[in-house]
């Protein structure tokens, strides 16, 4: 593993005096944060095992979809957790960090973006972060959850094919934003969103903070799925995590998909 910046020591003793999240690990190069802590989980690994990277080379997305970024310029964090809960409510850790990164940005940079469902943080149209979750299970039981983030904090020319769609923290505040402080204000928010999440009423307040924040709610969407379109109105994310969506004069539940945000 390489060494770290110097910093490292004293946001890892913050951390593991304060949070869950005790052993960091960090890589000048990785395929995936994903891959590494699942391997690591699948080895029984505790949680609370962090994997944070300047550079991905495969990284992973939704929909078997590659996350890539210039080294350096972006946020590039796994954390692996052992949630006391069912494989089927797992997509509420999701959620839990999705609210985590929105308190991140605006703690450390200033500005509060908002989820678009299912997985990505914007600002506006644009795209600010991305999120994927991968469970391992165990005799049909969640042993365990690796949830990776990755958040733009500091680019400055987008690849052209995502240049009219993605923005960063720096050209949100005009001014560069430190990647150590936004990850170590993410795991403490993290840390606490997800014990309220395990505490009582920790499904419907997770819940609740989820609607809040969703830009997708209200709006007129296009949502693009394997064999069709679904054009309407969101109305809802239910207890599924799956998007309401009213479509000429029914009410379609969607359980995956890509948004579009139509006005």
């Amino acid at each position: 593993m390489p060494s770290p910046p110097e910093s490292w020591p004293d946001l890892g003793k913050r951390l593991a005096g304060a949070t869950r999240f005790s052993d960091l690990r960090w890589f000048d190069d990785l395929d995936s944060t994903n891959r590494y802590l699942l391997d690591e989980a699948r080895a029984g690994a505790p949680e609370g095992v962090v994997a944070v990277t300047d550079h991905q080379s495969a990284g992973r997305g939704r929909l078997g979809r590659t996350w890539s970024a210039p080294p350096g310029s972006s946020l590039l964090v796994s954390v692996l957790l052992r949630p006391a809960m069912p494989a089927a409510e797992a997509h509420l850790v999701t959620m839990a960090a999705g609210g985590a990164a929105c308190d991140a940005v605006f703690l450390t940079a200033g500005f509060a973006p908002s989820l678009k469902w299912p997985n990505d943080l914007v600002v506006g149209r644009l795209k600010l972060a991305g999120m994927l979750s991968e469970a391992e299970l165990r005799d049909g039981r969640l042993d365990a959850l690796v949830v990776g983030v990755g958040i733009n904090v500091n680019w400055h020319d987008f690849p052209p094919e995502i240049a009219e769609t993605a923005t960063a923290c720096n050209l949100v505040t005009g001014d560069e934003v430190d990647r150590l402080e936004l990850l170590e204000r993410f795991l403490e928010r993290l840390d606490d969103r997800y014990a309220t999440l395990q505490g009582p009423l920790g499904f419907e307040v997770t819940l609740a903070e989820y609607r809040s924040r969703c830009a997708t709610l209200g709006r007129e969407v296009r949502v693009e799925l394997a064999g069709e379109t679904v054009e309407g109105t969101a109305v809802d994310v239910n207890e599924s995590g799956h998007l309401i969506v009213e479509s000429g004069g029914s009410v379609r539940e969607l359980a995956v998909g890509d948004v579009v945000h139509l006005r």
